[in-house]
């Protein structure tokens, strides 16, 4: 046999392989996509958000300025009011820094789910190894990686570039303007600039994604031989499986046989198969099969009626129908209760006979 390290993985992963890869935190997962979704969003949250940002910024550094001598003749290393300030600073851009982190962990969870995955956590001490890490440095993987990245900020400095160019007059009327509609005007063309930028680093982001799902779905890929020894381990060994069958098997035969002496007559065919009946009127609302079986079964069958003296009666058409209709355990159905309970009656006159 090949060893298995050798083996081509041409097989899709199971639902053990999945749910392994995803314990050690291997998922198909796009970073470009929570860049995408942080700069348009971000960016969006911002200009909206802006107006009443600058406002409570305004008020904070009017108050710093009205209150310099004070806070100058109390502190002169301005210590605490940058420290105070630096608060409030956060304070008031709090909204947009929680419109980021949704973004960011919506569209992790919209792309893997949400699972705490501490093996994932875990230290992995072999990344400090220095020759596994040159050769991570110089793999293929690397280099694709490099092209990838090259190409796609070729890409975003271009739009960029073009998006600039495009409103380079509006830079001509600044020194005229004031401060609040310089202000407005860079917010504008900061905002279509970032919004050009998000499109085409979303465009980039789909296809990442769907090449990192490639990527995936290949990594993870098994051989036969994986297969099997991932079955064996979930199912069980074969052989084992097998055996234990057997077992199940003889063990309910067993218990069927031990029915055959309380049968009132046994129907045969009248070699190959052989349908033990009972019937008491007080309990059963029909004959029942408790026996049947083809073949050695149907012998071991005959034998034990023989032994206990309950009547066999050759009846090829009634014996393959009963076999076939009905389980062990089963009552006789409708359509051949007549048939039946022309056997029985016969077997009932017998016994009279018998006893007479």
């Amino acid at each position: 046999m090949a060893d298995q390290g050798f083996q081509e993985r041409t097989e899709k992963a199971t639902t053990r392989r999945r749910e392994k890869a995803r314990e050690e935190g291997r998922v198909a997962k796009s970073m470009e996509l929570n860049a995408a979704a942080i700069i348009l969003l971000g960016f969006l949250s911002l200009f909206m958000l802006g107006p009443s940002l600058a406002a409570q910024l305004k008020l904070l550094m009017q108050h710093t300025m009205a209150n310099a001598p004070t806070i100058a003749a109390s502190d002169p290393t301005f210590y605490k009011i940058f420290g105070d300030s630096l608060v409030r600073f956060f304070l008031i851009m709090l909204p947009v820094f929680a419109v980021l982190i949704v973004v960011a962990l919506g569209v992790n969870i919209a792309q893997v789910g949400f699972r705490i995955s501490p093996k994932a956590m875990e230290p992995k001490f072999e990344k400090l190894d220095v020759l596994k890490g040159l050769k991570r440095l110089f793999s293929v993987k690397s280099l694709v990686d490099l092209v990838k990245n090259t190409a796609k900020f070729g890409v975003i400095g271009f739009v960029a570039y073009k998006g600039i160019s495009a409103d380079f007059e509006s830079f001509f009327a600044l020194p005229d303007m004031t401060i609040p509609q310089v202000a407005a005007t860079m917010g504008r063309l900061a905002l279509l600039l970032a919004l050009k930028i998000g499109g085409v680093v979303l465009v980039i982001a789909v296809l990442d994604y769907f090449f990192q799902r490639y990527e995936f779905e290949k990594s993870i890929k098994m051989s036969k031989q994986e297969l099997k020894e991932e079955y064996k381990d979930t199912e069980g060994d074969p052989l084992l499986k097998s055996r234990i069958k057997q077992l199940q098997r003889e063990m309910s035969r067993g218990r069927m046989l031990s029915e055959v002496p309380e049968a009132d007559v046994v129907l045969t065919n009248p070699t190959h198969l052989a349908v033990a009946l009972k019937y008491d009127q007080d309990d059963m609302t029909a004959p029942t099969v408790v026996a049947k079986g083809e073949r050695l079964i149907a012998q071991k069958i005959k034998e034990i009626a023989l032994e206990h003296g309950i009547p066999i009666i050759e009846d090829k058409p009634l014996a393959r129908a009963l076999f076939k209709m009905c389980d062990i355990g089963q009552m006789v159905p409708a359509n051949l209760y007549r048939a039946v309970a022309e056997v029985l009656a016969y077997v009932y006159s017998l016994k009279k006979k018998a006893v007479t």
